[in-house]
């Protein structure tokens, strides 16, 4: 099953809190944590990791606090991901690091492969801003929904 750990899922969180407060409010963690509703420890260690990948930026001292290093539509979900879970690949030898001991006799590695690119490929086009306010039209060129509903007209008109 694939799933994000739930790190990610609260990162998400913390970033479209973020993405909704304005681009010059630099906002501390004990307020993300009150308004996301996750402890401060928590939030504390999703900002370490999230400044660290260079999707937040932080200041000290009096008026500090963390904003998003760039604009919400700038920051897509493959980035968010590979910051949270690191690179993302359906298995072990989908990705430029793979470790796997049959990959030179293996015949399935480069579907793998290509599963893996067109689920990142997804991913870099879903935004933070989509996450903050989902489009009436969600942005992927291809889904599993459209792909149901091309077969229901194509039975239709046999």
């Amino acid at each position: 099953m694939l799933r994000i750990s739930k790190i990610t899922d609260y990162g998400t969180l913390v970033l479209v809190y973020l993405a909704s407060q304005a681009q010059d409010y630099h906002c501390p963690a004990s307020e993300i944590a009150y308004k996301v509703h996750l402890s401060l420890p928590t939030v504390q260690k999703i900002l370490k990791i999230l400044r660290r990948a260079g999707l937040v930026n932080s200041s000290r001292g009096v008026g500090g606090g963390y904003q998003l290093s760039r604009a919400a539509d700038e920051i897509n979900a493959g980035e968010i991901l590979d910051a949270l879970e690191g690179p993302i690949a359906i298995t072990e030898c989908s990705h430029d690091e793979g470790q796997c001991q049959l990959e030179s006799n293996c015949k399935v590695g480069s579907a793998w492969r290509k599963i893996s690119q067109a689920l990142l490929s997804a991913l870099k086009e879903i935004r933070l801003s989509d996450l903050r306010e989902l489009p009436k039209e969600f942005p992927l060129n291809y889904t599993l929904l459209e792909t149901r509903s091309l077969v229901e007209k194509n039975r239709k008109n046999i």
